[in-house]
């Protein structure tokens, strides 16, 4: 049995974190596809297949984090545009074939064209318009944070969906920590985490470390041809969660942002992974509507990890403990258990 405490709510932020210097006062505005972000841009109505998929792929080779792949991936694509392979298609059947070819050029799961019914403006190009309405998104959603338990035994239980920006999403995330600060030991649910932004992934992880000194990973950004530095941050709006168990729970829809935080945990040993291997996301992403109705996004950064080297793309986060995902809280919960008697 368990009892459901009051969700947190959401009134003031909290420090951005720390980065390299050469890059901290770096304006960021980007998040990944799972945030909901739909930022948008100035251009010429486009109808017609062709001048869609040309408009995407102008967005692809001036973006794309890998320039090369760019190129291939553009004459991949035209090629098949040629052979008349997307004359017959309109709506979502293009958006998903077209989808489909780009990733058989390159495997990368954030690289999309996406349809959505709702005709959306393409009159603006603003990324603070684009950064609004992921912010407008987790307002809605609480800052991600779906529930806050307390389990059998004293165990903590945050049942996370979106990971929050680290400045609104601050007092909502510290809330969530300080109805959990007296558990002893702590459940990060991040099985139906779709995405979100770097620095709240920071901002979790940083509850789980003393201090500001633990360098998380790096971002590179193709647009500056520059690397940010991702530390723990050194103040935090609630008490950090220390020398206790931390549990993780992943699932096959775990992706983007809510692998960094699961990813970043476990390579640094301060979490143990329990549930299925994750979706395979790890480029930022940027989203740029090609018409009202159609979006591409175009991953224009790529992450590294401090301690690993590497990332989670393509291969997605492996747990310490597989099991299905809808038995991993029953595993967790029962192993803390354990682990405490």
């Amino acid at each position: 049995m368990h009892r459901t405490l009051p969700p947190p709510d959401v009134r003031r932020s909290a420090p951005e974190p720390r980065t390299g210097t050469a890059h901290r006062n770096a304006k960021t505005a980007r998040t990944d596809p799972g945030s909901g972000q739909r930022p948008e841009s100035r251009g010429p109505t486009v109808t017609g297949n062709a001048q869609i998929i040309d408009r995407a792929l102008g967005r692809i080779v001036a973006g794309y984090v890998f320039p090369q792949r760019a190129v291939e991936i553009d004459r991949a694509i035209r090629a098949r545009l040629a052979a008349g392979e997307y004359d017959a298609l309109d709506g979502t059947a293009l958006c998903a074939a077209v989808t489909a070819h780009l990733q058989e050029v390159c495997p990368d799961k954030h690289l999309r064209l996406l349809w959505q019914e709702e005709a959306r403006s393409t009159e603006t190009e603003d990324d603070d318009a684009g950064r609004a309405a992921f912010l407008a998104l987790l307002r809605e959603q609480n800052q991600g944070i779906r529930r806050v338990e307390q389990l059998d035994g004293n165990i903590g239980c945050l049942d996370i969906r979106r990971i929050a920006d680290a400045g609104e999403g601050a007092r909502a995330i510290g809330a969530a920590m300080e109805l959990v600060a007296q558990t002893r030991a702590l459940i990060l649910d991040l099985r139906e985490c779709r995405g979100g932004s770097p620095e709240g992934a920071a901002m979790w992880c940083s509850y789980f470390f003393p201090d500001d000194q633990v360098h998380l990973n790096d971002i590179y950004e193709r647009s500056t041809d520059s690397t940010r530095q991702f530390w723990t941050l050194s103040h935090l709006p609630a008490p950090r969660y220390l020398d206790r168990p931390v549990y993780v729970l992943t699932s096959a829809t775990t992706f983007s942002g809510g692998e960094d935080v699961a990813y970043t945990l476990q390579a640094l040993g301060r979490a143990e992974l329990v549930g299925e291997t994750t979706r395979g996301g790890a480029h930022p992403t940027g989203r740029h509507p090609v018409t009202e109705h159609i979006t591409v996004t175009v991953p224009t950064a790529r992450t590294t990890n401090a301690v690993t080297g590497t990332n989670w793309e393509g291969v997605g986060v492996r747990p310490d403990r597989a099991v299905a995902a809808g038995k991993a809280l029953e595993m967790a919960h029962q192993e803390a258990i354990r682990r405490l008697s």
